[in-house]
């Protein structure tokens, strides 16, 4: 995912306006879906080939397009105990509503999960970047042929630090602008990257790349490399985060799920042909030597600028990203240890600059920043990260609790034929995640100690 829901600050802020319609709506699930992960999807369909790859990228597409279905029938939910009809305006609610508070507190603990993951992996994927603008300079100047290599560490450092900053800053996320901007940036760098994998395919006059994909010396380790291209692919689809807030912007007539259904058609349609574009045009002009991230691998040294330019933005994109993800823990931290201790000095509010602190914020949320950069140094693996980020969550937030939700929602009766389907459907797609996690545990644990 990329999983991202880059766009969740905007999509709440809206909610009580009821305006959406279905360019709204499409909009808000194309802007979430379309992020860093797309920068490894070249990169997957090496490891997988012509055949799988694509097909691997139309499956997860599907996966995506059920697991909307599934969530749009549980935007209204009929209480059994009272009869009340709720309106379940969010992920976390739509499950402790109907599954319970004991699902509802598992799925709350996956969710901030997701979301501190998802700041480690932006914290290694920015780094990459600022060092990628640093080495194209280098090579330009000084030829394809230099030893342009530089640490990641200390840019790792600059972008914690930035956030150590940027975090004091009370109720950063509901300013508009900021999801703006990082929709603007991660389709910019996304397209600039699409675009250059195929100039260089055209200039190539050949396609390169072979359907059984990048050739290995030993079999057990093409099975781990097909892993971690899977897990790469699950991290970069899903946007079941903000399908229901999402839907509680729409309009109605016609009634919120026909135009939620529409619009999540034409959203995983539009998104699915513009990764195929994305992994195809890369694989197509690198072949076997396609490179972990397709803006930093350098496959392409010109032109440096545009190269440049494609990884400010993704720099640009991940600062606001990292800030909107990491809000909703902070807000969570804050207004629990404020709720329980509304007396004490620690929530106590002071002014320094014009910017308001407070000790709480200053200390949590600075260690916070902290964590998540030092676990960034520790395991600064672009692929081998993503891949664990997509597989980690995929299968319970993606698969389990829909269909569970589902299930109670729709009243499906075990042992039939729908029921059976669904469970056949939620083992399978257990198995690819575990697959997908111990591929992508055994690449971290291969580059950190191997």
């Amino acid at each position: 995912m990329d999983p991202g829901t880059l766009d969740l600050p905007l999509v709440l802020s809206e909610s009580h306006k009821l305006t959406g319609n279905v360019w709204t709506a499409i909009a808000h699930i194309i802007t979430a879906v379309i992020g860093s992960g797309v920068l490894s999807l070249s990169w997957s369909v090496a490891q997988l080939g012509w055949i799988a790859g694509p097909v691997a990228l139309v499956l997860f597409a599907f996966v995506t397009y059920l697991n909307a279905s599934l969530l749009n029938n549980v935007h209204r939910y009929t209480d059994h105990h009272n009869g009340d009809s709720v309106i379940n305006r969010s992920y976390l609610e739509a499950v402790q509503n109907i599954l319970g508070d004991s699902s509802g507190l598992v799925c709350a603990l996956l969710v901030y999960f997701n979301l501190f993951k998802v700041g480690v992996v932006y914290t290694v994927t920015s780094a990459g970047s600022i060092r990628a603008i640093e080495q194209s300079n280098c090579y330009h100047e000084q030829g394809h042929k230099a030893a342009c290599e530089y640490g990641i560490e200390f840019y790792m450092l600059l972008f914690g630090i930035i956030h150590v900053v940027a975090s004091q800053i009370p109720n950063f996320r509901s300013t508009k602008w900021l999801s703006v901007i990082a929709a603007v940036m991660s389709f910019t760098y996304s397209l600039i990257g699409s675009v250059l994998g195929l100039t260089q395919a055209i200039g190539n006059g050949k396609i390169k790349g072979s359907i059984a994909g990048v050739p290995t010396d030993k079999p057990i380790q093409k099975v781990w490399l097909v892993a971690q291209a899977i897990g790469d692919i699950a991290f970069a689809y899903p946007f079941y985060l903000i399908f229901l807030e999402t839907q509680s912007t729409l309009k109605s007539p016609p009634s919120v799920e026909v135009t939620m259904k529409k619009a999540s058609t034409i959203a995983v349609f539009t998104t699915t042909v513009f990764y195929i574009c994305c992994g195809g045009f890369g694989y197509a002009a690198f072949g076997n030597s396609t490179p972990g991230n397709i803006l930093t691998g350098f496959g392409f040294y010109e032109p440096y600028f545009l190269i440049d330019f494609a990884n400010a933005c993704v720099f640009l994109h991940l600062v606001g990203g990292y800030q909107i993800f990491s809000q909703t823990l902070y807000a969570l931290v804050e207004r629990s240890y404020a709720e329980k201790y509304p007396e004490s000095d620690f929530i106590k509010d002071f002014d320094i600059w014009e910017i308001r602190l407070n000790p709480l914020r200053l200390c949590f949320r600075t260690s916070y920043v902290v964590l998540t950069t030092s676990i960034g140094m520790l395991f600064p693996y672009f692929n081998e990260v993503v891949a664990f980020a997509g597989s980690v969550t995929f299968w319970p937030l993606v698969i389990y609790f829909p269909v569970e939700m589902y299930i109670v929602r729709k009243k499906v009766l075990r042992w039939t034929v729908k029921w059976v389907l669904l469970r056949i459907f939620n083992i399978i797609c257990l198995f690819v995640a575990i697959f997908a996690l111990v591929g992508s545990v055994q690449g971290i644990i291969a580059k950190r100690f191997g």
